[in-house]
Formats: C-alpha cells, sequence, structure tokens
C-alpha cells in the first residue's frame, strides 16, 4: 500500500500547545492493511482496532492527532526519521526493536498465532513452507524453528501463497486469520497456535519521553476503567487485561 497522509482525525480538547519535545501535531503511523487491528474502509479512511484506540488515547490525553500509513517494512525506519511521531499497528514488543525506538505499555496482552492452510493440512515445522509477513515475530520464528520461510511484503500475499500452493501455511496472529478461514471452505486454521511476544505497543522514537508519558498514562487510563478490556472484546483482539 502507498503511504497516503489522511485528513486530521481528532482535534481533543485542549490541544494546540506544542509539548516540551517539540510536538503540536502527534501523527499516529499505522498500516491500514492488518484487520482488525487496522485496516483502510470504503471511504479510504484509516479504521478498525487501533483507529478507535487511538482516537480515545488522543483525547485523553489532550493530543490533536493525524492518522498516517505506511507500508510494514519500512515503518520503523520512518518513525526514526520523522515522517511520523508513533507507529500503532499491532506491532509485538520485542527486544530486538527496542534496540531501536522505545514503546509504550501494551495494550494487548499477547495474542495467540496461528497457521491458516488449505482444510486438511498437516504442519511438520522440519519440513512445511511458511508464509509471513516480512519483520514480524512470526516471520523469527518460522526462521527459528526449522520450517523453510517465504517473506512477503503485505499480509495478502501471504493469503495469497496458501491458496497458490507456493506456501503450506501461514503463521500470523489469529485475529488476522480467523475471518478467512470462517469466510472459506478452502482454507482452516490447523495445528496448534504458539505464542510470540510481548503484546503490542505503541511505538515512539526514544528521543520522545515525554510522548511516550503521555501515552502511556491514557493506556493506564483504559486500563483501570475497563474501556480498554470493551474495545479488546468488540473487536476480539485478544486476551482481557
Amino acid at each position: 500500500m502507498k503511504s497516503i497522509l489522511l485528513s486530521t482525525a481528532l482535534v481533543a480538547f485542549g490541544a494546540g500547545a506544542a509539548l516540551a519535545d517539540g510536538h503540536s501535531v502527534v501523527r499516529m503511523g499505522t498500516e491500514g492493511a492488518y484487520p482488525p487491528y487496522n485496516f483502510i474502509n470504503d471511504n479510504g479512511e484509516v479504521d478498525g482496532f487501533e483507529r478507535e484506540l487511538g482516537d480515545e488515547l488522543c483525547a485523553r490525553a489532550e493530543l490533536t492527532c493525524e492518522w498516517v500509513t505506511n507500508e510494514w517494512d519500512s515503518i520503523i525506519p520512518n518513525l526514526v526519521s520523522g515522517n511520523y511521531d508513533t507507529i500503532i499497528a499491532g506491532m509485538s514488543i520485542t527486544d530486538e526493536r527496542k534496540e531501536q525506538i522505545d514503546f509504550t505499555q501494551n495494550y494487548t496482552q499477547p495474542d495467540p498465532s496461528a497457521f491458516l492452510a488449505m482444510d486438511g493440512t498437516m504442519i511438520d515445522m522440519g519440513s512445511a513452507v511458511i508464509a509471513a509477513q516480512t519483520g514480524t515475530i512470526q516471520a523469527s520464528y518460522v526462521a527459528e524453528n526449522g520450517a523453510t520461510l517465504l517473506e512477503f511484503a503485505t499480509p495478502d500475499e501471504t493469503i495469497a501463497a496458501v491458496r497458490n500452493g507456493e506456501a503450506d501455511a501461514v503463521l500470523a496472529d489469529s485475529a488476522f486469520l480467523a475471518p478467512f478461514a470462517e469466510e472459506s471452505a478452502e482454507l482452516a486454521i490447523v495445528g496448534e497456535s504458539v505464542l510470540i511476544g510481548g503484546g503490542v505497543g505503541m511505538g515512539i522514537r526514544k528521543s520522545d519521553g515525554e510522548l511516550r508519558d503521555k501515552f502511556d498514562a491514557a493506556i493506564q487510563s483504559m486500563k483501570d476503567d475497563g474501556s480498554l478490556n470493551e474495545m479488546i472484546t468488540k473487536w476480539e483482539v485478544g486476551e482481557l487485561f
């Protein structure tokens, strides 16, 4: 997906004053291609769990926010280079990523990853060809566990690889894969799910500590009042806090 700048999504009460570290408008970077976490709706706007969550976090943090989309394989470099100010894109918190950027606390619990394959397929990690999106925790898991890894730039390409016989299965978040299994008679969730990563958080540049703290506090307030669990239940994106 090409990177596009969407119209201002939210002007929160009290917004307009720049943060000490230079933010006046906070640009929320997402992929827009990984439902139900984030996707582009029929009106050409960012939608999904993270859109609803991000808007609420901005309101609680009293920030003016815009939404920006960026392809997954360059989403961290473009945060670091200043093309937007946060990543809110189903990104799991990992030690490797923390070497490059900071994270807020997690806003979802670790979500089991699942294998999607043609119905009846048996997965043997010693011989299987597994598709995964480039730069994901699932791609790392496949590479570390003996299977042949096929990496693709977008999640939709991983599904296509299974449909056309290029890969035996896709490994991805179960919340993303479940609708494909439900909507197709040919595809099914197979084998056992695996738990990878430490939950999903917002990525922030290491230099933007004040911004990280504002979003961290907003996430905690949603955990405390139960509204985050309500969103998680609505969008079916993982276990409750």
